[in-house]
């Protein structure tokens, strides 16, 4: 049964709509993100559902490399694009609201940003938070990116590392 035979106040689009985004599952907000499933026969919710089983989480999918993504049905490379552009417009929003809004004056707050930051990096960074007299946010230096035993210097990017948010 496609959405269209839906009763319009179970279509997640209308309901996002009506309710706002917060009353969707993870499966509609999906759904709505990446459209129809391009199946006969099974409509974008199913088929959000079945990528959020597959994955075994939405942070799972979230974080999931454009390979494995496109394994699974469902996720072609402009919905693989879609998820990325709306992971990096929630970093940059939050990045804002960082830049604009409280210091970095408390280690809570530092801790905050910093996996706001840094959440889905699959390495380890050595960063630089460099602040203002009043503790707000200039730039984020990224100063060397490794693993548990190797760390590569970026002198390549010293020039270019400072980027102001």
């Amino acid at each position: 049964m496609s959405i269209k035979d839906w009763p319009v106040g179970e279509r997640p689009r209308e309901k996002l709509l009506a309710k706002g985004a917060h009353y969707l599952s993870d499966a509609e907000l999906l759904a709505v993100l990446l459209g129809g499933s391009g199946r006969r026969g099974c409509d974008a919710v199913t088929a959000a559902r079945n990528l959020l089983a597959q994955h075994q989480s939405l942070r799972s999918l979230l974080s999931a490399d454009w390979g494995s993504c496109l394994r699974h049905s469902g996720v072609g490379v402009v919905g693989y694009c879609r998820l990325q552009a709306g992971i990096e417009l929630t970093r940059r929003h939050y990045a804002e609201a960082l830049r604009t809004g409280p210091a970095l004056d408390s280690p809570q707050a530092t801790r905050d940003f910093l996996v706001t930051r840094l959440r889905d990096t699959p390495h380890e960074l050595f960063c630089c938070l460099h602040l203002d007299n009043r503790h707000r946010l200039i730039a984020f230096e990224e100063l060397f990116r490794g693993t548990i035993d190797g760390a590569l210097y970026l002198a390549s990017r010293s020039s270019t590392a400072c980027k102001c948010l």
